[in-house]
Formats: structure tokens, sequence, C-alpha cells
């Protein structure tokens, strides 16, 4: 197996310094494959490609005209690699820490389930090495509102890793901190949404192989270890806009097509478009929240997200629903891991307690 190991970075010189070193050393540990770290650099200013230069002269660097961020960059980086017939793509983020044998385990799944399109590490904390990690922990669900947690992190809450996820699993999606992706099936679903620009891109992607029939899985048996909040702050309202927008137009590619699985064309359509709406009011009261607390970077985040999604969503029509529909058996198509209730009152009154319900959304899905 061909593996691509493709770090893009921008502006975390300080980060390659640290952490390449180690993802270089594992992958020379690769005996059977071939695995090679590439360096994507999306336009940095702080010195990154002087120093790649400088101190990791042998690693191949790809270098951007311009900041194309989290989905723009890695569909122009792996552009460049569409052409020498890599098997798998790991997208990787500059600051994770790994370890000698992260990629094997992850490699070995790849090989021998073709059925799987995706696959991910568990993903714990930089700081505390046996707790999980905000950004993907150990795979996620998705909420009936499309609102993202995690087995290991809901909301704020993070558990620590006391092996209770230590099965193969297949979740609804896997951090893009640290993703194995199939190389013909990215290209086949056009990639990472450049309109995403950064933040659940990898979420949507992981819907989209879901509707085509794969699989999505954590291997428990690869650790990685995450800063986080390398390039955007959870402060940040930028980041906040992000979310908000990228939510929606996740919904809107994805939605009515899992309706669709279980019910008529048209119920599907109309279904997912006031379930999009209902979305919208919630994300208009946390608005109003924002603005009751004086918060009015993040109120007026809220409302430019919102401007935003009307400017670039592209409308899912009833007709594509229906060719949906005629190409897609759902008898094998099985999207895996939507809570059909809404998970962020049951956390808030729940507290910690709220991974009893993850806990037994695990057990669930096991029996099914």
């Amino acid at each position: 197996m061909k593996i691509a190991v493709v770090i893009l970075n921008w502006n975390t010189k300080e980060y390659l310094e640290r952490f390449l070193p180690g993802v270089i050393s594992s992958c020379e540990e690769v005996k059977e494959d071939r695995a090679e770290v590439i360096v994507a650099d999306n336009h940095s200013t702080d010195g990154s490609l002087e120093t790649m230069a400088e101190k990791f002269p042998a690693v191949r660097v790809i270098r951007m005209d311009q900041n194309y961020g989290f989905t723009g960059g890695y569909n122009k980086a792996l552009g460049a690699l569409k052409e020498e017939d890599w098997d798998v793509y790991v997208l990787l983020n500059t600051d994770v820490q790994v370890s000698n044998d992260w990629i094997l385990p992850l490699a070995d799944w790849m090989k021998s389930h073709p059925e799987c399109g995706a696959c991910a590490p568990k993903l714990h904390s930089w700081y505390e090495k046996d707790q999980f990690e905000y950004a993907g922990a150990a795979g996620g669900f998705l909420d009936s509102y499309g609102f993202p947690f995690c087995r290991g992190r809901v909301m704020e809450q993070v558990e620590m890793d006391k092996g209770q996820y230590d099965e193969v699993k297949d979740v609804f999606w896997a951090t893009g901190a640290c993703l194995m992706v199939r190389s013909d099936l990215y290209w086949q679903l056009g990639g990472l949404d450049d309109r995403f620009f950064a933040h659940m891109e990898e979420i949507d992607l992981c819907w989209r192989m879901q509707l085509e029939g794969y699989h999505i899985t954590v291997i428990p048996q690869s650790v990685v270890w995450h800063l986080g909040g390398g390039t955007l702050p959870q402060t940040s309202p930028w980041k906040l806009k992000l979310n908000y927008r990228n939510n929606l137009l996740m919904l809107e590619n994805n939605l009515a097509k899992t309706y669709s699985l279980e019910m008529p064309a048209e119920k599907a359509w109309k279904r997912a478009r006031r379930k999009i709406f209902q979305r919208m009011l919630i994300d208009g009261l946390s608005g109003l929240a924002y603005l009751c607390l004086f918060r009015w970077s993040f109120f007026k985040a809220v409302l430019e997200a919102h401007k935003e999604y009307r400017q670039k969503r592209r409308r899912c029509t009833l007709l594509e629903i229906e060719q949906y529909r005629q190409t897609h058996d759902p008898g094998n198509v099985h999207v895996q891991g939507i809570y059909p209730k809404w998970i962020i009152p049951r956390a808030l009154l729940r507290g910690k307690k709220i991974f009893n319900l993850v806990h037994q959304l695990q057990e669930d899905r096991k029996q099914t």
C-alpha cells in the first residue's frame, strides 16, 4: 500500500519543529508498505518554508500561492499528488504527536476492509495524555439537528480513556486532525467541499462516504496526541461563524439523501427543508443568548454565518433526491450514528452522566 502522509501547514513553524521528526521516524518504520511524509504549505509567512529547507531538506514540500484554508489547501495538495497513484492519503495536523506504530493499524485495516472509506486513531490530548481530545476523541455521532459529539467528548465534557472505546467501531465521522482516506474515493466524491474553508469539512466528507455505502471506522490500536487550537482558538468569533455556517452547508449537502433511504424522495426532501429551518431557529436563539450576554462578536458571527450560508448553499432539489434514490439501493447504504434527538439540552442537564447515554448508543449499535 502506498501511503501519502500529508501535513497541511499555515504559520505553525514551531509545531513542525516539535512534531514533524516523530512523523518522519514513524513512516521510516513502515516496512511492507511505502509511506512518505509531505508538507503542504498554505502560503505561510512565519518562516515555515525556511525551517523546512534548513531542518527537513529531505521532506517534499508543496507550496501554495495563498492560504486556501483546510479544504482548499488539501484539495490542491492532494491534487498535486493525484497522478502518483497513492492508495490512501493521511490528512494530519501539524500539532499532532504520533508514536512509531500509529500508522500500521490504520493501513492494515484499510487493506483488509475494502468497505471502509476512512479510518482514524483515537485522539488523545497532548496536555493530558490519557484524556480524549475535543476535536474527535474516539469518533463521532451527529444529533438530529446536526450538532456533532463524540465517544469521549460531548460539548465541553471530555472523558478519560479507560478502555471504554477499545473495540474497533464504525462511527458517523472521524477527526480530520488525523484521518486516513482512500484516494480513489476522495476524488470520486470531489474531495473536501471548498466552500467550508475550515471546520466540519471532515464530517461532511464522512457523511458523503456513508451515502455511497462506505464505513467510517475508529481503530483504537492506534493513538495520537493532539495539541488542539493550533490555528484558531475555541474563543474565536471567526471559528464560531465557520462552525454555524458549515453545519448548515453540511445539512444541505446530505440530509435529504439520508432521509430518502427510509422514505419517498419528496417526503425526504420536504423533511430536510423543515429540519434545516428548525436548525436555523435554534441558531437564532443562541445568537439572542450571545446578545443578552453582551458578546457582540459572537452575536455578529451567527448573523454572518446565516448570511454566508444563503450565499454559498447549493439548493438540494427534489430531482437530485429522486436521482439518488434511483442509483442507490437503501439496502446497501446504511448511514450510522445519527442520534434521533437533540443532544445539547440532555448534555446540559446530565453533565458528566451524558456519557452513559453515549455508551448506550454504542451498545445499541453493537446489537444492531
